[in-house]
């Protein structure tokens, strides 16, 4: 039997830290724009890269709600390809594995 407990606190303090973390982004994203070109083109550069840091942690973000989801509905812990139970030590590493180490 999973402890869904420990999972269900790991996956809530991971959620905390993104929404912080994506937070801080759209701030930094805020700002306004430098009336310098050359200062606002290696600004530009820096946006990109927010905005990439920013889509994986939107992506990462559902995965863990989705994880969350499933323990409330009893269903985490379970492959959704095989039916199979997903093995501790998996969720160990990836609390929010849809799939068994076989079907990943």
């Amino acid at each position: 039997m999973i402890d869904t407990e420990s999972y269900k606190a790991r996956l809530t303090t991971r959620l905390a830290e993104l929404e912080a973390r994506l937070t801080g982004i759209e701030a930094d994203l805020d700002t306004p724009v430098n009336p310098d070109f050359a200062d606002r083109a290696t600004e530009r550069e820096g946006d990109e890269v927010l905005e990439s840091l920013g889509s994986a942690g939107l992506a990462e973000i559902k995965t863990i709600q989705a994880a969350l989801k499933r323990i409330e509905d009893g269903s985490y812990g379970i492959c959704i390809v095989c039916g199979e139970e997903i093995s501790p030590e998996r969720l160990d590493v990836v609390p929010h594995a849809t799939n068994c180490r076989k079907c990943a």
